[in-house]
């Protein structure tokens, strides 16, 4: 038995889905990011298209991308984009988090990279945290809030789940769970 694997699909996948970013409000205030980009794969070939066609209107062309290769499973040198190149450069001295985008007519840019595995609440709070206007917090900062809060979530719903299992529920005198909100509490109440 033959099985053919086709490899172009996450690919084509990317390409098709627009760009999850969250860019800083225009203001005089200036930060260390200027924004977040949460990505869909670890493929920069697929990836960096959506990208800079999202930034195109806001921000103007992007000419040059810089990552750091630790993130990166392949870092090509050049990307099509929309007729054009995009280069790809990488720096290992660069927060491996973040990414850098280079314009000729505008300049430069830095995005906190949220990985694609993400949790949804979890990269909600991190685009939220990147996109502060003047904000001293780097990319490797805010990745290590994050754990630190992802850490104290698991463990509080560990912990309420436990309470639960060991008899922590609410109980009718039936011996049935019952909901919090369905226990009557009598004398309490505004009048």
């Amino acid at each position: 038995m033959t099985t053919t694997l086709d490899r172009t699909a996450p690919r084509d996948l990317a390409a098709e889905l627009p760009a999850r970013l969250s860019l800083t409000p225009r203001t005089t205030l200036a930060g260390r990011l200027d924004g977040a980009w949460w990505p869909h794969s670890r493929d920069l070939e697929a990836e960096l298209p959506p990208l800079a066609a999202a930034l195109e209107e806001p921000w103007g062309r992007v000419t040059r991308v810089c990552v750091n290769p630790t993130r990166w499973p392949v870092v090509p040198h050049t990307v099509p984009v929309d007729g054009r190149v995009l280069h790809v450069g990488w720096f290992t001295e660069q927060d491996p988090d973040k990414l850098i985008l280079l314009s000729y007519t505008v300049g430069r840019w830095d995005l906190l990279v949220i990985p694609p595995e993400t949790e949804p609440a979890a990269a909600a709070r991190l685009m939220a945290a990147a996109a502060i206007p003047g904000s001293v917090l780097t990319a490797g900062v805010l990745m290590t809030n994050e754990a630190a809060i992802g850490r104290g979530i698991r463990d509080a719903q560990r912990q309420e789940a436990g309470w639960e299992s060991e008899g922590g529920a609410c109980m009718s005198p039936f011996g049935s769970p019952m909901d919090r909100s369905t226990l009557s509490l009598p004398g309490i109440g505004w009048r």
